[in-house]
């Protein structure tokens, strides 16, 4: 591609382009770097969401909001980490209907093998790019999400109109 021909795409049209090839070469690069492990990107996501994010172990329901996933996604994939041995899927003490995810002393020994890999993987994917443009694109992601959940809450209560 041209220069002329890349000035003559919108800048949102771009970008939204660029989102989605990152996003599949994101996630193709990744599944190749943790194949030894025998774990897929997603599971990798899941877990790192998980022990990112949450103090104590948290339900399908919120790990699915914060991944931006389906409840169903999320249980699909934790149900083959389960069968791995890398967390259980736990009826909370309170409330049987709600499902926790717990993270197993053998995950942590697991992932920390994983650890390596994705931290050299995001030091190479943001070589050569300062600290002030990665607080802009950040900035910048963090608004395009806000509008998607936003987009997100209009569809959800359109459907239950209907």
């Amino acid at each position: 591609m041209n220069s002329y021909e890349k000035n003559a795409v919108p800048d949102d049209a771009m970008i939204f382009g660029l989102l989605l090839i990152i996003s599949n070469k994101m996630n193709t690069l990744l599944e190749r770097e943790f194949q030894e492990f025998d774990v897929t990107t997603k599971q990798w996501f899941l877990s790192e969401t998980i022990n990112s994010l949450f103090d104590s172990p948290p339900t399908l329901k919120e790990v699915a909001k914060v991944m931006g996933s389906s409840h169903q996604n999320v249980k699909q994939v934790a149900l083959r980490l389960q069968n791995k041995g890398l967390l259980t899927l736990e009826k909370d003490t309170k409330d049987a209907r709600v499902t926790r995810i717990r993270m197993t002393d053998n995950s942590h020994d697991f992932w920390k093998q994983t650890d390596p890999k994705g931290l050299i993987f995001r030091e190479k994917m943001f070589k050569e790019i300062d600290e002030k443009d990665i607080a802009g694109a950040r900035h910048f992601l963090e608004k395009m999400l806000a509008n998607l959940i936003e987009i997100e809450d209009i569809v959800i209560s359109d459907v239950k109109k209907v």
